[in-house]
């Protein structure tokens, strides 16, 4: 169990991430029997909190094994929930802190905290500069993001599944913080955690139209199907003259590498994007994957804070 000094929990032992190939840039931070993944330019700020969740840990009992689930589900008991919530945030020595989650509707709508809210609130980001308030968003596929601009002390967190990336959430959330907190994207440190990866996600080639009618640069987004001998769906993507292929039913899509573009697009610069390349329907020891699962799964939680 965590200790009850603060002290202590702050220096909790950090190592480097496995099978990671940017594991340099992120590390692993282990207490109480939790894992706790962190950007590792972002764990240098002391007035910073952030982590994001994994699967080990936990009292929630899925399938005869203990997870991790901070997301409140069915097959779930509300008081394991909590308990899960409680130890993860003891293991970033948060749990002094205020933490404000989302009714998550795959939307482009960020809302601005300027204190805890009194009721859930709709929408997939939110953001703000007061010291106390821990911005969470829940994810079991889809890409959590955190920012955080380190000259004006403004934090973000967002939640991009397709529909949110199509929309442009990300690029929103940084608009929302440069008229509420004279944020400059340049300035802004940006974390994209463990999500499903362009290695897994399948789609529909409706949803890979609809990508390339919005982004220029869609068709680098998407890759071959799963199978050899089905035809290449870049050429589908790119507009190719008929010829005897048919079209694919589905195609791969990479959903970090299309919100880390609309980031470098909204004007961060390349080194301040900390990208974890885990896989959540290949790294299922480590992670929740509701498709890897079948939807009977848990969620993972991604938050951020400013220290009072």
């Amino acid at each position: 169990m965590p200790t009850n000094s603060t002290k202590t929990r702050r220096s909790a032992h950090r190592r480097r991430v496995p099978r990671d190939p940017v594991s340099n840039a992120w590390v692993e931070r282990r207490e109480g029997g939790l894992c706790v993944l962190q950007a590792a330019r972002l764990a240098k700020i002391r007035w910073l909190v952030h982590g994001f969740s994994t699967r080990p840990g936990g009292v929630s009992d899925l399938g005869g094994e203990k997870v991790l689930n901070l997301g409140f589900a069915e097959w779930d008991t509300k008081e394991s929930v909590f308990e899960n919530r409680r130890r993860f945030l003891a293991a970033l020595a948060a749990d002094d802190m205020a933490l404000c989650g989302l009714s998550q509707i795959h939307s482009d709508v960020v809302h601005v905290f300027e204190a805890p809210p009194a009721g859930p609130c709709r929408g997939d980001a939110s953001i703000t500069n007061r010291p106390g308030v821990l911005l969470a968003v829940q994810t079991a596929d889809c890409v959590p993001i955190l920012l955080v601009d380190p000259k004006n002390r403004a934090i973000a967190a967002v939640h991009a599944g397709w529909r949110g990336t199509l929309q442009r959430i990300i690029s929103k959330a940084i608009g929302k913080m440069q008229m509420e907190f004279a944020t400059k994207p340049a300035s802004v440190l940006a974390a994209i955690g463990p999500s499903i990866g362009g290695c897994c996600y399948e789609v529909g080639t409706d949803v890979a139209s609809e990508f390339r009618s919005q982004f220029s640069k869609a068709s680098e987004w998407f890759d071959e199907l799963r199978t050899g001998d089905e035809p290449n769906p870049l050429q589908w993507l790119n507009m190719a003259p008929p010829g005897h292929q048919p079209s694919p039913k589905s195609v791969l899509l990479d959903l970090g590498k299309a919100n880390r573009a609309q980031l470098l697009e909204a004007g961060l610069l390349a080194p301040n994007i900390s990208v974890s390349h885990l896989c959540t329907a290949c790294r299922s020891d480590l992670l929740f994957s509701y498709r890897k699962d079948s939807g009977t799964t848990g969620r993972l939680m991604s938050v951020i804070g400013l220290r009072a």
